[in-house]
């Protein structure tokens, strides 16, 4: 008979900070069917050990599956005097913020997620070259794009990184800043075209248009210098997301992406949640340190 899945341990070192001081959540777990950490940690290993830096006051509730047995669930919180909890101030998130337009806002910060499960499909005659190979001598066109070179991830890259990202909404407009690496995306939501012949961007170039309550980025223009999910692409890339606020505040996102020099049709990645956020108000600022040296730029002749 099977050993039943249930939760060891799980704490917190130390239990009182300061905003922002770091706290190791430590966990053992046996026989599970998935674990989870919330919020901001998502899917972890059985067991394991992970820094957070709550700025207030925070409840960290460990799953085990559906968690619908006492013995599958456990949390720890991590007292932040002065400051409201975090799960009193998720209650204060209204419920269906909107835009004097009357369509959703979707301003906020909100945490990343990762992509899982996502299959692509099969590559065209000859594209087997634009598969990245981590850190091999076929590291596709040499690179291993894993983000850590201060450069614009590209979309949808972007959202993978473990950084949050914020929406600043107005009626025209939405702007997405990216804590790392420092990037900023801009995307009109009236309906526009797209320019005729955009110039190639790492972010591309981004129009949105609404359908009923969803939000649908139709992006394109893009240089080739990005990853999509381990692999290269070409400048032909086109990106279409759609964003709807659900009643927790969160974003649901959901994205296809395609290149006709690369796979042989669209590809619908898995659909993903980005939690909001409710006690940040701005993300972080991000510095990229590079040793490339400028200044012979600017020399004169």
């Amino acid at each position: 008979m099977a050993t039943p899945a249930r939760i060891v341990s799980f704490s917190a070192q130390p239990v009182t900070v300061q905003p922002g001081q770091p706290v190791q959540l430590v966990w053992a777990t046996e026989n599970p069917n998935g674990v989870t950490i919330d919020p901001d940690l998502g899917r972890v290993t059985a067991r394991g050990t992970r820094q957070v830096n709550p700025k207030v006051t925070t409840t960290y509730t460990l799953k085990i599956g559906t968690g619908d047995s006492p013995n599958l669930v456990r949390s720890v919180t991590v007292t932040v005097p002065g400051t409201t909890p975090a799960a009193a101030a998720q209650a204060e998130v209204k419920k269906d913020p909107r835009l004097p337009d009357g369509k959703p806002d979707l301003s906020g910060v909100y945490n990343f997620a990762g992509v899982r499960g996502a299959e692509p499909p099969a590559l065209k005659p000859g594209a087997e070259k634009f598969r990245i190979i981590r850190g091999g001598p076929g590291d596709a066109r040499g690179t291993t794009t894993l983000g850590t070179d201060c450069k614009p991830l590209g979309v949808p890259q972007s959202f993978v990184t473990p950084y949050p990202f914020q929406i600043v909404h107005t009626g025209k407009l939405l702007v997405m800043i990216f804590e790392y690496p420092n990037v900023v995306r801009f995307i009109p939501t009236d309906g526009r075209a797209h320019p005729a012949d955009p110039d190639p961007t790492w972010m591309g170039n981004s129009v949105g248009r609404w359908e009923g309550d969803t939000l649908v980025v139709d992006s394109l223009g893009f240089n080739d210098k990005t990853e999509v999910s381990g692999f290269m692409h070409t400048e032909s890339l086109h990106v279409i997301e759609r964003y709807r606020r659900l009643e927790n505040g969160s974003l649901q996102y959901d994205v296809t992406v395609e290149d006709p020099n690369v796979w042989v049709s669209p590809w619908v990645m898995p659909q993903r949640t980005f939690a909001l956020r409710p006690d940040l108000e701005t993300v972080d600022e991000f510095v990229c340190e590079s040793n490339q040296d400028y200044g012979k730029l600017f020399k004169k002749n």
